[in-house]
């Protein structure tokens, strides 16, 4: 089965998960399942093309299997805590109460969206697999990157959510430990951890999806679905005390805080 095959094969079963989940959506009211959703299907998919595309075979193959699946599953379950022990994200009600009698099929279309982005971020995995040099300097790069990335990620959000815990910060913005430098520290490394995908892929045929990959979910975090629709929401639910925030922290990188200004 060539990769063609595979891809058409892997959009159909993620179009088919993800409508069946927006006809759950309809009766929980809650879409932060789209969310969930995506963080377990791209490992499964990057992991499904991988073991079945013919011409991949390697240690590097099982390395990137892993990395998806620990990565894909980590932010899933997460994920699903968040979404399982909560009441809608205020991102998604506002786009059921601005889509108003058009919210289901606004909402179907979002799902399949995200079907797509599905098979998009599953590509850089497939992508560097495709490398067939011995494992280098350039692959445990890969890792060291993978798993600093990957702990400022867990970092982030054991700290936002001892924030969120506490009941007298209900209403207040975290600016606890890694959120005192930047807004979205989750999403910085969440992005950097694309990263090493880039270094494992050096030397495949298909280096430049890797790239693509990273520019593509740069792009998606802080133009489109991360820091636009999150720093709208935080605006509505908090107010000037956010305002302060956004004019003394970091967007995205992690930088030292501007003054205040008077």
């Amino acid at each position: 089965m060539n990769i063609s095959e595979l891809v058409l094969y892997a959009w159909v079963c993620s179009a088919l998960i993800m409508a069946i989940l927006w006809a759950w959506q309809l009766k929980t009211e809650n879409a932060g399942i789209v969310d969930v959703a995506w963080s377990f299907m791209t490992p499964l998919v990057a992991c499904g093309l991988i073991l079945f595309d013919a011409t991949v075979d390697g240690t590097r193959q099982y390395l990137l299997i892993v990395l998806a699946l620990l990565w894909g599953f980590r932010l899933g379950s997460y994920l699903y805590g968040r979404v399982s022990g909560e009441t809608e994200d205020g991102r998604y009600r506002h786009m059921r109460r601005a889509s108003g009698r058009y919210a289901a099929p606004v909402m179907f279309v979002f799902f399949q969206v995200q079907a797509s982005w599905t098979l998009l971020f599953a590509m850089p995995f497939w992508a560097a697999a495709q490398n067939s040099s011995n494992l280098g300097l350039l692959d445990l790069s890969g890792i060291l990157i993978w798993m600093i990335t990957i702990s400022g990620e867990v970092l982030s959000d054991k700290q936002l959510a001892r924030f969120r815990s506490t009941p007298s910060n209900k209403g207040k913005v975290c600016q606890d430990g890694l959120w005192k430098f930047s807004r979205h520290p989750n999403y910085f490394f969440e992005w950097l951890h694309w990263l090493a995908y880039v270094l494992i892929g050096t030397g495949s045929d298909y280096w430049w999806l890797c790239w693509l990959g990273l520019l593509i979910m740069y792009f998606f975090i802080t133009r489109i679905t991360g820091i636009p629709y999150t720093e709208q929401q935080s605006l509505r639910s908090r107010g000037q005390a956010y305002v302060d925030y956004q004019n003394s922290t970091s967007a995205f990188f992690p930088l030292p805080r501007k003054s205040r200004q008077q």
